[in-house]
C-alpha cells in the first residue's frame, strides 16, 4: 500500500513543483505575445500579401472580362462542370 502511495506522490509532486511553474510561465508569455499584436516585420509581410493579393484579384477581374468578351457563356459552362 506504501508503495503505490509513492508511485503516485513523487511524480505528482514533480510535476507540481517542476513542470507546471515552467508551463505556466510559457503559457502567460504567449499570451502577452499575442496581445501586443503584430511585430514590424509581420506587420511588412502582411502589407506585402495584402498587396499581391489585390493584384490577384484585379488580374482575376480582367481574365474574366476578356473570357466574356472571347467567350461568351463560360460562367454557365463552368457551373454545369462542377
Amino acid at each position: 500500500m506504501d508503495g503505490i502511495v509513492v508511485a503516485f506522490f513523487v511524480p505528482i509532486v514533480v510535476f507540481l513543483v517542476v513542470v507546471a511553474p515552467i508551463w505556466i510561465v510559457v503559457h502567460y508569455r504567449s499570451k502577452t505575445r499575442a496581445a501586443d499584436g503584430l511585430t514590424a516585420r509581420e506587420r511588412h509581410e502582411l502589407d506585402e500579401m495584402i498587396e499581391v493579393a489585390n493584384k490577384m484579384a484585379a488580374r482575376i477581374e480582367t481574365l474574366e472580362s476578356i473570357l466574356d468578351v472571347e467567350s461568351p457563356g463560360w460562367r454557365e459552362k463552368q457551373e454545369h462542370k462542377a
